[in-house]
């Protein structure tokens, strides 16, 4: 009942908020990087935007790890902040403190136990930081285990991208929506905390993307179509602020859903930084596709 209730609401805000908070750091494969030359002074690619940004993906891909610095909003249902640190040579690693400032969904957390949560990625799995709330409920264990293999049960075509996403990950997805779309614009030479950079924007069609960036089955893409239908998500702006040396330092994605406007800003820096995530301790961990048994099995 209660108890129910409350330990589906975190299982639900659990992976709702680690696929929001590194959405800014995650794509799949665009391609196309052929003829970039990962330097910040090839001329070539300072008069093609295209050029431009084939060489800053393959530069940020490079560089294998940053500090990232986000902030993201969707209507009245939530607002969060993450902040942290992300590696992606070898699978997604590294850990985020995920904050919600406000919305629906940060009163819900408070039923929960707090309003902010560590998450921890690591290549076969990520795991959530629940309160103690949450955790009287789960046996008394504060972590939740979502495997990748597991994550397809989570909301079908959707559970499915989220686990391709998370196994494919960079900081630089917005670089490569604006690759994949092709409609990208130089907009001008900008200083972001104190650097020069060059602005580019352009929009995305989100379903297309996910197509073209994404190994899912023609059914999974289907299945996700649909539920971004459903949820009013069809195309979204894309503008990023690349330095001279061809590393994204700055990302905005904007788009209307059902649940109101969406906005995302993410900040990198400190590239080729050490990251490191441990595994939480098995006793004080529950693992996601357990739990959804116990939740199915409860009235």
């Amino acid at each position: 009942m209660k108890s129910t209730t409350l330990r589906r609401a975190g299982l639900t805000i659990a992976a709702v908020t680690v696929l929001s908070a590194v959405t800014g750091c995650s794509s799949g494969d665009s391609g196309g990087s052929e003829g970039s030359k990962g330097s910040g002074k090839d001329g070539a690619a300072r008069f093609s935007p295209l050029a431009a940004l084939r060489s800053a993906e393959k530069s940020t891909d490079a560089a294998d790890s940053a500090k990232v610095e986000s902030s993201t909003t969707m209507g009245s249902v939530m607002s969060m902040t993450a902040d942290g640190a992300l590696g992606w040579g070898d699978g997604l690693t590294g850990t985020l403190t995920i904050t919600y400032t406000g919305g629906t969904m940060a009163e819900t957390m408070r039923q929960t136990g707090s309003t902010s949560m560590e998450a921890r990625y690591l290549p076969d799995a990520y795991y959530a930081k629940m309160g103690d709330a949450f955790a009287a409920q789960a046996g008394g264990k504060h972590w939740i285990k979502y495997a990748y293999d597991d994550l397809e049960t989570l909301a079908g075509g959707s559970g499915a991208y989220l686990k391709d996403q998370m196994q494919n990950t960079t900081p630089n997805q917005s670089v490569k929506l604006l690759l994949a779309s092709g409609d990208v614009r130089k907009v001008g030479e900008e200083k972001v905390r104190g650097q020069q950079t060059t602005h580019y924007s352009g929009t995305v069609d989100v379903a297309d993307l996910a197509s073209k960036n994404s190994n899912l089955s023609q059914k999974q893409l289907d299945d996700l179509k649909k539920q971004l239908d459903q949820a009013g998500v069809t195309t979204e702006t894309v503008d990023i602020w690349v330095n001279d040396d061809d590393l994204l330092v700055k990302k905005v994605e904007k788009g209307e859903t059902t649940a109101g406007a969406f906005t995302q800003t993410a900040y990198y820096s400190d590239y080729g930084t050490p990251v490191s995530a441990e595994e939480p301790p098995a006793s004080d961990t529950a693992d996601f596709a357990d739990l959804v048994r116990q939740q199915g099995g409860s009235s």
